[in-house]
């Protein structure tokens, strides 16, 4: 091989090498940009502030009011509202702009974040970085981004209509498809960090499939806990109004079903208590890793380990959530290490199907 061929060669490799980190990057940034939406949504929900927009204009909506007539023609529209006829019904236009700016906020780091999500990928495709056969899993990512911003707009809706808030159905919805959105990108960007290795035998991990099941039914019923707002319910631990087991948690609404995904009370129970019902899963799990020592049974062993932790730090953070009733800056926290205990199982499961095996 001549001079010139190994240093084009050489060139060669270090461009592809850099597309590969690029792409990398692009990932995390994506799936730092997800935590950041849900944890400003969440925000958003504890202000009250995510009804104050009522129309959903991609385009138009980037520019918020300008003048008084514009501002006044904005709070009339909010004023036919349930959330102001019901709740509101003495908010002034200053007290209507603060929550408008949240929102408007929200929607601003939203669009923002679709054009870091679709500008990169398109040029990824285009320049080859991403090659077309392989584009599937970064395709689903566009996918998944868009459809979880319907969602959110079809989330706002149902607060317009009859009800002062939104339908926690549809709430747990837009959160479980953050969720999958985070994890697919998460997955995607760790199969660049870890390629397979002839030693890797991928294989799926039925114990830690179930630690992540687990984790999102959790993270589920955190949705319909914050759509009921039924974090309000008890300030108490471990009593629920004077009980360890309060009565009628399967008949508050009737039917044991409608009682587990609609009543108030039920919800923050089994969300109180299934928190205990992950960690003794995930401790399970650790307790179950013995023997190996290449480097994926390494990773395996401090990624569970690390739930572990990750878990008992949020059930603190949720004992603390109660005890002094909905704190945002407290329950924001508390959101936040949700995303963290989610990312964590991913990538346990990660090294669980590619990591290498001796």
């Amino acid at each position: 091989m001549g001079v010139a061929t190994l240093t084009a060669a050489r060139a060669d490799a270090r461009a592809s090498e850099n597309a590969g980190r690029a792409v990398t990057a692009w990932l995390f940034t994506v799936a730092a940009l997800v935590a950041l939406m849900v944890i400003v949504g969440g925000y958003v929900r504890l202000t009250r502030s995510g009804l104050s927009i009522v129309e959903w204009n991609p385009v138009g909506g980037v520019i918020p009011p300008i003048g008084e007539a514009a501002w006044q023609a904005e709070f009339a529209k909010y004023q036919q509202t349930p959330e102001f006829k019901l709740i509101n019904s003495t908010m002034t236009l200053d007290g209507y702009k603060r929550i408008f700016f949240l929102e408007w906020a929200h929607r601003l780091i939203a669009r923002v974040a679709g054009l870091i999500v679709a500008l990169p990928l398109l040029f990824f495709l285009w320049k080859g970085m991403i090659p077309w056969r392989k584009s599937a899993p970064y395709l689903a990512i566009g996918a998944l981004f868009a459809f979880q911003g319907f969602m959110g707009w079809y989330m706002v809706a149902s607060g317009l209509v009859e009800r002062p808030h939104v339908s926690h159905f549809r709430l747990t919805i837009h959160l479980l498809t953050a969720l999958s959105l985070l994890g697919l990108t998460l997955w995607v960007a760790l199969g660049r960090i870890y390629p397979a290795s002839e030693r890797a035998r991928p294989q799926w991990s039925a114990a830690g499939l179930a630690v992540l099941a687990i984790i999102v039914l959790q993270i589920g019923y955190g949705g319909l806990v914050a759509g009921l707002k039924a974090g309000w319910v008890s300030n108490t631990w471990p009593l629920m109004l004077g009980a360890l087991i309060p009565p009628g948690l399967l008949t508050a609404l009737g039917s044991w079903l409608e009682s587990l995904l609609e009543a108030p009370l039920t919800t923050h129970f089994v969300h109180r208590w299934l928190a205990f019902g992950v960690l003794g899963a995930a401790a399970w799990f650790y307790l179950r890793q013995r023997g190996g020592t290449d480097p994926g049974a390494h990773q395996i062993r401090v990624s569970a380990a690390a739930l572990v932790g990750v878990i008992l730090l949020q059930i603190l953070l949720g004992i603390s959530v109660v005890l002094f009733s909905v704190p945002v800056w407290l329950a924001l926290l508390h959101q936040a290490v949700a995303l963290l205990m989610f990312a964590t199982a991913i990538y346990l499961n990660h090294r669980l199907r590619w990591a290498e095996r001796g």
